[in-house]
């Protein structure tokens, strides 16, 4: 009885190890970083593996990899655009995306305090303030173009700054103070930060980390439609732009440009 049972259990164990093999062929590898959950009505910017659905400018890429399951900036000077575009482009959205500063060695001497409504603070001399932070700038332009970049950096006044309309003279106070930062949300130098940002014709929501900084901004000018970036310094010294020692994960975006025109 037990010679009969032999052939049979090795008939059973070959079988069962040719359909493991074929399971382990057949089933794609999961990104680094799939785990995160989607959200509903996203669909995603970012793959986890490679760089497939975003572009370099400048046909010698050696800033932007993906390392580990994450798009790492390892930045360099050199001319030309350096930034990481999408090869979309989009209208009205919603943008997740998880961003952190990795590593910030370099020292920005010439930092300002920004104040609630945009401005800078003075000193009794009517000087600006000046401080030290750590020197390193990047951020998400929307719509194809700087201006309209939510800012990540290490000012106090936090990431979400609208650097270019905050700075135009030729906007209104109210525009300056909107694409101020009401909060601080910024996570310190090396952990993990979410951001979700909202545009809608040329208003912008901004939420870090769940706490809401900005509300309903106004941009005037903004273009209808344009690609999406995440920007590259590469000043690798103390100065006043650091270099952009970024990474990013799980990008997640819903059209809302259909929704719009209902």
């Amino acid at each position: 009885m037990p010679c009969l049972l032999l052939p049979i259990f090795i008939v059973l164990a070959a079988t069962s190890c040719r359909q493991q093999i074929q399971m382990s062929v057949s089933e794609p590898r999961a990104a680094v970083g799939s785990d995160e959950v989607m959200p509903e009505g996203f669909v995603p910017l970012f793959n986890g593996i490679d760089l497939d659905g975003w572009m370099v400018r400048n046909p010698e890429n050696q800033d932007w990899q993906v390392v580990e399951g994450v798009i790492d900036c390892d930045p360099h000077e050199g001319p030309g655009d350096r930034n990481l575009w999408t090869t979309k482009s989009y209208s009205d959205f919603e943008l997740m995306v998880d961003w952190r500063i990795k590593e910030s060695p370099y020292i920005n001497r010439a930092a300002k305090v920004i104040l609630p409504d945009g401005t800078y603070k003075k000193d009794d001399s009517g000087k600006d303030v000046l401080i030290e932070v750590p020197n390193t700038d990047s951020g998400i332009f929307l719509r194809g173009q700087h201006k309209s970049q939510v800012n990540i950096w290490c000012w106090p006044v936090g990431s979400g700054e609208v650097w270019g309309y905050r700075t135009d003279p030729a906007f209104s106070p109210e525009v300056r103070a909107g694409v101020t930062p009401k909060v601080k949300a910024d996570r310190p130098i090396g952990q993990w930060n979410t951001f979700h940002i909202i545009i809608r014709g040329d208003r912008l929501t901004a939420t870090l980390n769940g706490k809401l900084v900005l509300n309903n901004a106004q941009l005037p000018g903004v273009p209808a439609k344009g690609p999406i970036a995440l920007q590259h310094h590469g000043d690798r010294k103390d100065g006043e732009w650091g270099a952009s020692f970024l990474q990013l994960r799980h990008i997640f975006i819903k059209d809302l440009s259909q929704s719009s025109s209902q």
